[in-house]
């Protein structure tokens, strides 16, 4: 009994302490969180693009080294412009005989290959950074290839940028090497040594760091994080970086050793006003502590000290003291125990006479005392402990109702610049589906160039190093001009035969389980006619591809819908082709009707929210004829503005405030009440005659003691109540068991 009735104030008083610290102190100053982790998350967007970029130029130049080994009626010149016609991303390529360092062939821009040491490259090298002599940074990536006995590199040159990231008109991104020294930039004021400098800190610092918080839930591997420039008046400078450390699996990734940190600022207006209210959270407290230390001494009074009265007089009687009379208690099931008890001693005494003991006077006439008569039945503890229930809620219910009263109207606290970091990071992810999808096209351009399928074997094996290689494909095969398969790898296709065979990328389904998307590219065959002869490299993607794309963090509910705005992937679970779960958003995604991409802030009285919604259809690459669209929301409650964190804090000490009453309070019913309600039903039946019930404790506590002793005193009545043995001149009772009833139980 002692613990929770001990536990509610405690912990009632830790609560209070707590609504002075949660509520009375400023939730935020300075800049808000909320703008500080947009910033941190865009610039993770802008390192996973980057590294994505690095990571899929070196594996579709080795992918071409490989396709190309081994075959030497390719020459040098064939093999670059075969390149040249496949991808478009790099600026200039070259061919290189390891052997002797000449240069074997070259197109495009030229090639920086005097600032490396070709003769010391191990095989497959790693991408470098050099500068040419002009200055400017470029990125190399390097391919082995054989040709016969001769060993040779493949070398691609690109621009250093960021592909596809998407910035607003305040914001400044800036790509920094391991040094700290600004590769690259973009923005208002971003060629500034003030921008420069906060650029190299936030790359010191992002070296320093480990994985980011959200690496164990599959968000930013690399580090990342914010911070806050210097004061310049009323505005700060809000700063976020990440590292390109890893990959997406375990291993490192091919970019991982270039050291280059992103970095994004953009400057706010200082948030100085606080958001705590210290009147209000002392007020709190003290209400709540007075209710603490009122209910606590109402359940002292009424159910603690009462029963364990009633312990100390059960075990009198069960110890065979049956002299003083039994203090009955005023009140509940106390007092029809201690009634019971009563008339149990009475019975027990037998034809002894009356007691010469001083008893309580009678109560007056017409006067019903708690806990005796029919009052004793009309109120119990159950009742004191609803009141006290009722009590501890109206404390969290005043707590909530402030809360209502002071709930911020979105369209006041939620800045645009958060609106706008919304849309920006929409139109990331929608150019990150893109590129994704043009890559793939790519791919089976360049497969379509190399792959043989009159040679099956060589031929499949091509089809399962590429699906291996990149990761986006449900699976690979090559087909005729009739759209019959002629090699496979991967699962079983899904494309109909008539969809096989028209070069470009589409979606081929509009209902069913699962969204295929298909890409096709052709292979003219020599020496037959242009519709017979003509083969088809076919590739169908993965939609957990297009999912990982979506998967986020801090970009909410993301969905990729087709050009009827049916569902095509999610990162929160979805229905193939149905719609998107939100009518706000469906509505906002029919009112984008142009190639630019929009975002608002989306109210209402239950979830307000910053939704944007990016087409990807204005873009260059044939993924812009499938006509889709991302879309994004996210509640504003748990975007990290100041206003909606003090709401949280109320709410926060509020629940903890009921939880506390309510484990208490029901500690207390099911250990306490509970059971001793069952005694008093007991105890009454057994002083009205019931001998054979036998009662049995509940727990080993307080009231079970009760119970023990109401048990061996149900044995004491059951050996007296036995009849007279036959032949006993006294007529005692014998010692044998007496036939009326059970004999004695311990």
């Amino acid at each position: 009994m002692r613990p929770p009735l001990a536990a509610l104030p405690v912990l009632l008083a830790l609560v209070a302490g707590l609504t002075v610290f949660a509520v009375g102190s400023d939730a935020e100053r300075g800049v808000p969180e909320a703008v500080l982790s947009s910033q941190q998350h865009m610039a993770e967007d802008g390192a996973v693009a980057l590294q994505g970029a690095v990571d899929q130029s070196v594996t579709d130049l080795r992918a071409a080294a490989a396709d190309f080994g081994g075959s030497t009626s390719v020459p040098a010149d064939g093999m670059l412009t075969r390149l040249d016609r496949t991808y478009r991303k790099w600026r200039g390529t070259a061919v290189v005989d390891l052997s002797t360092g000449r240069l074997l062939a070259s197109q495009g821009e030229a090639v920086p290959l005097g600032k490396v040491d070709l003769r010391e490259l191990p095989a497959n090298p790693p991408p470098r950074l050099v500068r040419d002599d002009s200055g400017v940074t470029r990125l190399l990536v390097f391919a082995t290839l054989s040709q016969g006995s001769r060993q040779e590199l493949l070398v691609a040159s690109q621009s250093l940028k960021l592909p596809g990231i998407s910035v607003g008109r305040n914001h400044t991104l800036n790509l920094v090497d391991r040094d700290g020294a600004t590769l690259t930039s973009t923005g208002p004021g971003s060629g500034t040594d003030r921008a420069k400098a906060l650029a190299g800190a936030a790359a010191r610092e992002a070296q320093r760091k480990g994985p980011s918080d959200t690496a164990a839930a599959g968000g930013f591997d690399g580090p990342s994080g914010s911070l806050v420039g210097a004061a310049d008046g009323n505005t700060r400078t809000a700063v976020g970086y990440a590292g390109v450390a890893r990959g997406l699996a375990a291993k490192e990734s091919p970019s991982s050793g270039l050291g280059l940190t992103v970095v994004t600022t953009v400057r706010t207006e200082r948030h100085g006003a606080g958001t705590g209210d210290l009147r209000l959270a002392l007020l709190a407290a003290a209400v709540l502590l007075a209710l603490a230390a009122g209910v606590t001494a109402v359940l002292h009074v009424v159910v603690q000290r009462p029963v364990l009265r009633l312990r100390r007089e059960a075990q009198r009687l069960g110890s065979g003291d049956l002299a003083a009379p039994v203090h009955v208690p005023r009140f509940g099931e106390p007092a029809r125990v201690g009634a019971a008890l009563e008339a149990l001693r009475l019975q027990l005494r037998g034809k002894g006479g009356p007691s010469q003991e001083t008893v309580a006077q009678p109560p007056a006439k017409g006067r019903v005392l708690l806990g005796s008569g029919k009052g004793r039945h009309r109120l119990g503890l159950r009742t004191v402990l609803v009141v006290c229930a009722f009590a501890l809620l109206a404390w969290p219910a005043s707590m909530l109702l402030t809360l209502g009263s002071t709930w911020p109207h979105p369209a006041a606290v939620v800045p645009r610049l958060i609106t706008e970091d919304q849309r920006q990071r929409t139109e990331t992810t929608a150019d990150r589906v893109r590129r994704g999808i043009n890559d793939g096209y790519a791919d089976l351009a360049h497969l379509a160039n190399v792959i043989d399928a009159s040679r099956p074997e060589e031929a499949r094996k091509i089809l399962d190093r590429s699906l291996e290689q990149h990761g986006r494909y449900q699976s690979l095969y090559v087909v005729d001009g009739a759209g019959e398969i002629l090699v496979r790898a991967g699962g079983e296709p899904r494309t109909p035969k008539k969809v096989r065979i028209r070069p470009g990328v589409m979606q081929t389904n509009t209902s069913g389980k699962e969204p295929v998307l298909a890409a096709v590219a052709s292979q003219p065959v020599e020496g037959a006619s242009a519709r017979s002869g003509r083969r088809y490299v076919v590739g169908e993607f993965k939609v957990q591809y297009l999912v990982g794309i979506l998967s986020r963090p801090g970009l909410g509910s993301v969905w990729l819908v087709d050009s009827a705005h049916r569902v095509i992937a999610s990162n929160k679970g979805f229905v193939a082709f149905g719609r998107v779960s939100d009518g706000r958003l469906r509505a906002q995604l029919e009112a984008v009707r142009t190639t630019k991409g929009s975002a608002e802030l989306l109210l209402g009285w239950r979830n307000p929210a910053v939704a944007a919604v990016a087409p990807f259809n204005d873009k260059l690459g044939v993924a812009s004829a499938l006509g889709w669209k991302v879309a994004s929301i996210r509640p504003v409650f748990w975007i990290g503005l100041p206003e909606y964190e003090a709401q949280r804090r109320i709410m926060l000490v509020g629940l903890l405030g009921t939880t506390t009453g309510a484990l208490c309070l029901g500690w207390l019913y099911l250990v306490v009440i509970r059971p001793l309600r069952e005694i008093a039903q007991g105890a009454k039946a057994l002083a009205a005659g019931d001998r054979r019930t036998v009662l049995y404790p509940r727990y080993h506590d307080e009231v079970g003691s009760v119970a023990r002793s109401l048990e061996l005193i149900r044995q004491r009545l059951s050996r007296t109540d036995a009849p007279p043995a036959p032949g006993s001149p006294d007529g005692a009772p014998t010692p044998s068991t007496s036939p009326s009833g059970p004999g004695p139980r311990s």
